[in-house]
This record gives C-alpha cells, sequence and structure tokens, in this order.
C-alpha cells in the first residue's frame, strides 16, 4: 500500500495542479473577452477598474487625466464643502489665506489691450526696480502683451513665479516713445485681510475684515492699536462679504471682545472628539462696545465670530442673515502636491447650534442655489421672509432665544439697500464701465490727480468736476444707451462710486471706503447704535427676544459655557 501511495501520491498532485492551472487561465481568457470581473470585498474596487482600463480598453487612455476626472466626483459626493484641488491650482488656492505670495508686487487692470498697473506696493520688488503707478507693461521676458487676446489670469500667472528670479518687464511710461526696460526680481508680495481701519465718528473705529488668512490676527491688533491711539471707544466690525477662511484666526479675534473663560466655539466629527475652546481674557478690547456687521455672503469663520458675539451677548450682530456653513475641513496634501479639503468635523456655536444650512448628497447645485432662493424668496428686503426652523431654538447666556439651522440671524435686521438702483445702474456696472472709466479719468488726467496730498483734497476736486455727464459719454461708447429718466434716479450712486473709484486709484483703500460707504445704510445704523450706547442686548431687547419660544434640548448651559480649556484640532475653514 505504502508503495503504490509513493507511486500514485505524485501523479495526483501533478494532476490537481495542472488542472487548477487549466482552470485559472479558461477564466483569465473570459476576462479578457468581455467576462465578468470581481474584485475581493477587500480590494479596492477604484483601483481594480482603473487597472482594467489601462490594460484592457480598446485605445489608450490618459490615466493621469482619468484619474483627476474622477476624484473630484468622488470628494464632491460627500458633502457641499469637501473638494479636491489639483497640484496646478492648490498653490494658488492656498495663497490668499498665507499672507503672502511671491510676484513683482503690482496691482494691474487691462485697459482696452494694454497692461496698466493702478497701483505699486511700497517697498515691493517692483517699486525697487523702478515700476511707477500709470505704466503700461508691453513686454515680459521679450514677449509681447498686449491685445484682446492676453487674459488677465496668464498674465498673472506669468507675473508671479519664484522667489528670487528675475522677470524682464517693458514699460511705456507717459508719452515717451520708446519702451524703458526694468529687471524685477520676484519677492514676497503681502495680501492683506484688513482692508481698511478708520475712524467713523464720535471715536467710533471701523475695522473691515475680507478673509480670515493667517495674517490676519497681527494685521486686527494693528488695527485696533492704531484706532485707540487716535481716541475710538467703541468698534464696528465689518464681515459682510468675509467668506471664512482659518478657523484659529477668528478665535484670535473674537478672543480680544470677550472675558476670561467664555466659550467660542466647540467642533465634532466621527474622528475628532468634542473639542471646546474658550477666552483666555487677555484680549485689548474687553470693555469696548462692538456692533458686528454681517450679511448673506459672511460665512464659515466669519459665523465662528458673529455667533461667539452673539450667544454671549457680547454685542450685537446687524445686516442680514449669514451664509450658513459649519462644516470644518482639513487640507490633505497628496503625493503629487494636489489636496483634498475634507469635511472632518462640525462646529458649534456656544449655546450649542449648528448653523450648517440643510444640504442633500449629490445636490450641489440645488445647495450653491440657496443664496439665489434667498433673493427670489424676498429675504434680502424684508425680515419677514426669513424662515426660521423654530424647533431648533437655543439660547445666549443672557437668555435670548436664537436659531440653529441655516446661519446666523442678525439681532437687528438691515435690508439691502436699493435707492438709487435702476436698470441702467445695472447695466453700467455688470459691464464693468464705472471701474474702467475711473481708470480711463485716471490716466487721462494723472498729473492734475497725482498733486493732491491727501484723499480728502482730492475728494474736494472731484465733487467740482462734471463726471456725471462725462461718464454718460463714455458708456455709450460701450454700448449702454443714454436713459434720461433712469440716469436721474441714480445720480447720486453713480457720482460716489465714479469718485470713490478715482481717488482708489491714487490712496488705495484708505480714499476709497470713507466715499465709498458714505451713504452706507448698515454702517449708518451701527455707528446710531454705538452713539446711543446700546450696543449690548437690553433686558428688555431679551424679554422681546424670548416671548413665547421654547429650547430645544440641549445639555445643561453651564457644560456649553463652561471652563473646559482643551484646543480646538487644527484645519482650515473656507
Amino acid at each position: 500500500m505504502n508503495r503504490k501511495l509513493s507511486v500514485w501520491l505524485p501523479v495526483v498532485i501533478a494532476l490537481s495542479i495542472s488542472l487548477g492551472i487549466f482552470i485559472g487561465n479558461y477564466y483569465v481568457s473570459l476576462q479578457s473577452k468581455g467576462g465578468i470581473y470581481r474584485t475581493t470585498l477587500g480590494g479596492n474596487k477604484v483601483n481594480a477598474v482603473l487597472n482594467i482600463i489601462n490594460e484592457q480598453y480598446v485605445d489608450t487612455v490618459d490615466m493621469s487625466r482619468l484619474v483627476e476626472n474622477i476624484i473630484p466626483k468622488i470628494v464632491s459626493e460627500l458633502d457641499p464643502h469637501s473638494v479636491y484641488i489639483s497640484a496646478e491650482d492648490a498653490e494658488a488656492a492656498s495663497e490668499d489665506l498665507e499672507g503672502s505670495f511671491s510676484g513683482i508686487g503690482v496691482s494691474f487692470n487691462m485697459q482696452t489691450d494694454t497692461i496698466l498697473v493702478i497701483s505699486v506696493i511700497g517697498g515691493g520688488p517692483a517699486e525697487r526696480a523702478g515700476i511707477m503707478p500709470f505704466d503700461r507693461i508691453i513686454t515680459i521676458d521679450d514677449s509681447t502683451y498686449s491685445g484682446n487676446n492676453i487674459s488677465q489670469t496668464k498674465i498673472m500667472r506669468t507675473l508671479r513665479g519664484e522667489r528670487n528670479s528675475t522677470v524682464k518687464l517693458g514699460v511705456k511710461r507717459g508719452t515717451s516713445e520708446s519702451l524703458l526696460y526694468f529687471d524685477v526680481t520676484r519677492g514676497d508680495v503681502p495680501v492683506h485681510s484688513v482692508d481698511i481701519a478708520y475712524v467713523l465718528d464720535n471715536n467710533i473705529g471701523y475695522i473691515k475684515v475680507s478673509k480670515f488668512a493667517r495674517t490676519t490676527y497681527g494685521e486686527f491688533i494693528t488695527a485696533i492699536a492704531k484706532l485707540k491711539q487716535a481716541g475710538c471707544t467703541s468698534f464696528a466690525i465689518d464681515l459682510r462679504g468675509n467668506t471664512g477662511g482659518y478657523m484659529d484666526a477668528a478665535i484670535n479675534l473674537v478672543n480680544e471682545f470677550l472675558p476670561a473663560g467664555r466659550l467660542i466655539v466647540y467642533t465634532e466629527g466621527k474622528a475628532f472628539p468634542r473639542s471646546d475652546v474658550h477666552s483666555n481674557g487677555t484680549g485689548t478690547c474687553l470693555g469696548d462696545p462692538i456692533i458686528v456687521l454681517t450679511d448673506e455672503s459672511s460665512a464659515s469663520a466669519s459665523e465662528i465670530f458673529s455667533g461667539a458675539v452673539q450667544d454671549n451677548d457680547r454685542g450685537l450682530i446687524i445686516g442680514r442673515r449669514t451664509y450658513g456653513k459649519g462644516l470644518v475641513q482639513n487640507p490633505v496634501t497628496l503625493t503629487d502636491g494636489s489636496e483634498i479639503r475634507l469635511t472632518i468635523a462640525r462646529y458649534y456655536t456656544p449655546s450649542g447650534r449648528s448653523i450648517q444650512k440643510e444640504y442633500e448628497l449629490g445636490k450641489n447645485n440645488e445647495y450653491e442655489q440657496d443664496i439665489y432662493n434667498r433673493y427670489v424668496h424676498g429675504e434680502f428686503d424684508s425680515a419677514d421672509s426669513i424662515r426660521q426652523d423654530e424647533s431648533r431654538c437655543y439660547e445666549t447666556l443672557g437668555g435670548r432665544i436664537v436659531y440653529g439651522g441655516g446661519g446666523i440671524m442678525p439681532d437687528i435686521f438691515i435690508p439691502r439697500d436699493t435707492d438709487g438702483i435702476s436698470s441702467y445702474y445695472t447695466s453700467i456696472v455688470n459691464s464693468g464701465a464705472l471701474y474702467l472709466y475711473a481708470l480711463d479719468y485716471s490716466d487721462k488726467n494723472h498729473d492734475r490727480l497725482s498733486s493732491f496730498k491727501t484723499w480728502q483734497e482730492l475728494y474736494e476736486h472731484l465733487q467740482s468736476q462734471p463726471l456725471l455727464a462725462d461718464f454718460i459719454n463714455f458708456a455709450s461708447t460701450k454700448g449702454i444707451r443714454k436713459r434720461p429718466a433712469l440716469i436721474q434716479l441714480s445720480a447720486k450712486l453713480i457720482e460716489t462710486q465714479l469718485q470713490a473709484y478715482i481717488v482708489r486709484n491714487f490712496f488705495d483703500e484708505e480714499g476709497f471706503y470713507p466715499i465709498f460707504q458714505k451713504d452706507d445704510i448698515t454702517l449708518r445704523q451701527a455707528v446710531k447704535i454705538l452713539n446711543e450706547g446700546k450696543s449690548l442686548p437690553t433686558a428688555e431687547f431679551i424679554k422681546q427676544a424670548t416671548d413665547g419660544k421654547q429650547l430645544h434640548s440641549q445639555a445643561d448651559r453651564s457644560k456649553r459655557y463652561g471652563l473646559s480649556r482643551e484646543r480646538i484640532h487644527p484645519a482650515v475653514v473656507v
């Protein structure tokens, strides 16, 4: 028996192996002829599909491009704010929030078919090389950059570049026929997030924060110090149009206004247990009255700031309901330099409310239409048109009722200002004619306008000039026909904006904002409240806000406003 087994066992094994090979080859041949391919449950199905396409598809496929097209679709299925950014775009996407980029340090616009330098950043590479405002850049590295086919995006990417690299510019200056050539060594160009800080009225300081970048806190502290030195004792913080940025920047700013131990924000997600952030009591404006201005574009980090002020009853929020973004994104850099900004948590205001508006997976287009739907519904014009989810009631530190589930509702609603708006005005704004005329006028009258020492002097001069009549003729050359009745309706608004844009060309934001905002109804209301000493919610205000409302069930308020000192996970809010 043993001898028979020793003879037949190798034969049986050999036959079994041969049969296995045959069966395997058979299924491979089925696969190559269109048979069904099955991955194991633990396998990577996406990679498997890509491999099949790469190996068996009838034509050659650019797999890198295919992957670049697939990943955004996968990420977009998660939520409206998780996003994939290609390696080509990742650096540019971060520049605004990093506080600087490498370039030559000028602002420009295409004036007809020529690159017109509007302003030169003081101490920047272009100024050091000798570039001046209202120079025209004709060539870049010996290539001509003029004509209607040159996009501003292409120009921007050409002028920016690696730090310490050199770009050669051919510049036409004034009436000179020949070009002047400058070698500009690229360097760090600051990107400001605090657009302007100036004294409004009766020791009220105004600060416009356009985004929450890495440098915002330092800029903000500098602005506060400047205004306090000028005698300001109360502040209007303008977050209108501020779409967010770094969460830590918003936390640091609101910390300047809150006493020690106040909850600013907390976050929570599947992989990130609840983390609370509290004020530390070291702020420079702990007792200074504040008003916060918001609108439908104030989002994310802006809503963290607004929510902390509102829920702690530290000041009043005025304006219009904010955007409603309460998701926290963390940037994950991939090996090729591309980036996924992945939602890792939700953030909650001190009262415990999430201000993230509703969304359905895979319906991002509907989500993006929300602002337009608010406009159509009349929300920008009437507080009565705003739909609040009364099942999501929460309580501020002082006992006021606030709502979750869709942005920060202001304490005082200010409708959009429609004074002076007409179809003629809409046409000139949409066509860019206002801005183009301001450039053209500034260019033609550069010597005279640049002789004024202050923006106030230039503004006074412009008020005596026939800007409106001249502009109407200019607009007609751009295809916008004269409509006397509508022009009369919009005359004051048009003149004010023309003056503001022209002054900006010579005095930057310092001259622009005081003129542009002189009839701003939201800002006027903020000044009125601060002058009357009514920036804090009164007992009557709280009673009106809470009458007849039932709180959403929450943990004990002392837990929400307690003294936990955990630090938040560093993340980006965009």
